[in-house]
């Protein structure tokens, strides 16, 4: 009865009072504050009752928390190209199951992942869960938008002069565009990556 004392003095209630109210003597009250002698189960439930909370709050239990279930679908919306920017279409193409927790979070949705420039973490045809949001901080992993309809997954940084779009494969270069660049083209971020989907073969 970890939290019977605390119940009590929140309702300024002294051992003496509880113990009438209730119907036993002010020492098994004492008793029960002390983990000396534990109610009965007739008596927890009054105390509960009397209290107004669930058993795991009077008894100071940590209630049980069940794992998150993935049961929220998410559309596949096409793919990104981890190489140079490729064609981003808005056809759904797939769903991927996420967890309601995440799902709360904002927009989510998901993309195949298409080329090596984002090696050794990100494969081809490997899936990034997405929330969509038009800010990352730097060095984040986001789906951006370079002009109307192209798209990349890359790290991102910011600079005075511009953005850099930054793989991870040492075997490509990243991608500078200066403030006028991302004005003009546009270059914008899309989502930050929150998740990844291996491809196992």
């Amino acid at each position: 009865m970890k939290n019977l004392a605390v119940l009590r003095k929140k309702k300024g209630l002294t051992q003496m009072q509880l113990a009438k109210l209730i119907g036993v003597s002010t020492s098994t009250v004492a008793m029960w504050e002390t983990g000396q002698r534990k109610p009965d189960y007739h008596t927890i439930a009054k105390l509960r009752d009397f209290f107004a909370v669930g058993f795991e709050q009077l008894l100071g239990i940590e209630p049980t928390v069940a794992p998150p279930v993935e049961n929220i679908p998410v559309p596949v919306v096409g793919q990104v190209r981890a190489g140079l920017p490729a064609t981003a279409c808005e056809n759904i193409i797939g769903y991927e199951m996420v967890n309601e927790q995440l799902s709360r979070t904002g927009e989510i949705f998901a993309l195949t992942i298409k080329g090596d420039s984002m090696e050794p973490k990100m494969s081809d045809g490997d899936i990034v869960i997405v929330r969509k949001q038009t800010t990352v901080e730097n060095g984040q992993t986001a789906v951006v938008m370079v002009g109307r309809e192209e798209a990349t997954v890359k790290k991102v940084y910011f600079h005075s002069d511009g953005i850099t779009l930054v793989p991870t494969n040492p075997d490509f270069t990243p991608m500078h565009y200066s403030a006028q660049e991302c004005e003009n083209l546009p270059v914008t971020i899309v989502g930050v990556v929150i998740e990844l989907r291996c491809k196992y073969i």
